[in-house]
């Protein structure tokens, strides 16, 4: 039965679908995509800093990472919105959300970097390795592989708070739901299929995930 006064209606669940897909893959997903790359980058910088820079520094690093980790991502979406007025929101979003997770997989990073046996900085000494070559070739590939699950959990969370970005205008996929809902007045149709399309891509994201650990696993088995 699709009567409007129902609590499902499958027309407008079909009719809403077509939108929150493309929003999903030509927001959501890109600004996940896009996100992660800086998180992943900015992230193995600030470990590195803090571990490779004078203690002054060191201590700078960490009294920034520390100040954006304990501020809600909410807060700094809106504070640089407000501040950077000229950039386009969902470009400004993209960045602060990249820069807000890196500080945490900073933290990643630097544990799998701590957790690298002693012997083997020792043998990188033997050898007279670089220090560039003793961190790409030896450190930072092991490094990388006891932190995936961890880094790939923060990739996930990064995801699901890409609805964060309502608040800076960007029509992400759960304001695309509230907006059909708004001009149709048939809310659960659209945001139970967003929830529903948030949690199909976070298990296949798992899933992708569990895969290339296992290879990562065989590859230096």
């Amino acid at each position: 039965m699709n009567d409007d006064k129902s609590f499902w209606s499958w027309d407008h669940a079909l009719a809403v679908l077509p939108d929150l897909l493309w929003t999903f893959l030509s927001v959501t997903l890109v600004v996940t995509i896009i996100g992660s790359i800086i998180a992943a980058i900015l992230g193995l910088v600030i470990a590195l800093g803090r571990r490779t820079a004078t203690r002054p520094v060191s201590a700078a690093i960490t009294l920034v990472m520390n100040f954006i980790r304990m501020t809600p991502l909410v807060v700094q979406l809106l504070f640089a919105y407000y501040v950077f007025t000229s950039v386009p929101p969902i470009v400004l979003g993209t960045i602060i959300i990249g820069i807000h997770y890196a500080t945490y997989m900073a933290e990643v990073y630097r544990a799998g970097i701590d957790a690298v046996p002693p012997g083997q900085w020792e043998a990188t000494t033997a050898l007279s390795m670089s220090p560039g070559r003793v961190w790409t070739a030896v450190i930072i590939p092991q490094a990388l592989r006891s932190t995936l699950p961890a880094l790939t959990n923060y990739v996930i969370s990064m995801f699901k708070d890409t609805p964060f970005l309502m608040v800076i205008t960007v029509t992400e996929m759960v304001r695309e739901a509230q907006l059909y809902g708004g001009t149709n007045f048939r809310y659960v149709e659209a945001i139970t299929l967003a929830g529903l399309i948030f949690l199909a891509a976070s298990l296949l994201s798992s899933v992708l995930a569990r895969r290339l650990e296992k290879r990562l696993e065989y590859t230096t088995a």
